[in-house]
């Protein structure tokens, strides 16, 4: 089954591909598949990479809405789980060749 997702658009936490982050404290990920503290900046270089259209976004984060953090908010090409597991298997790449 295919799903039509064009024009919608995805909010990226860093704390979703987090590896030092617990799934109750917001990671959505595997532990396998996570990243060790992701930057917003190495999300953003993913994501265009990917093709995503990255737009960077101050947000709260709704597991600590008392303070305010820089999200990603990308073009949804596909699921989220699945645009997750690229940009954290792209932000590992992106680590290694530097």
């Amino acid at each position: 089954m295919s799903r039509d997702y064009v024009s919608e658009r995805v909010v990226i936490y860093p704390a979703y591909i987090d590896r030092a982050l617990s799934r109750k404290k917001g990671r959505r990920l595997p532990l396998t598949h996570a990243v060790l503290n992701p930057t917003v900046d190495e999300i953003v270089h993913a994501a265009e990479l990917l093709g995503l259209e990255p737009i960077v976004e101050e947000r709260k984060y709704p597991k600590d809405t008392h303070k305010y953090t820089n999200v990603v908010v990308v073009r949804k090409k596909y699921s989220k789980h699945l645009i997750l597991a690229s940009l954290a298997m792209k932000v590992k790449e992106l680590r290694k060749s530097s």
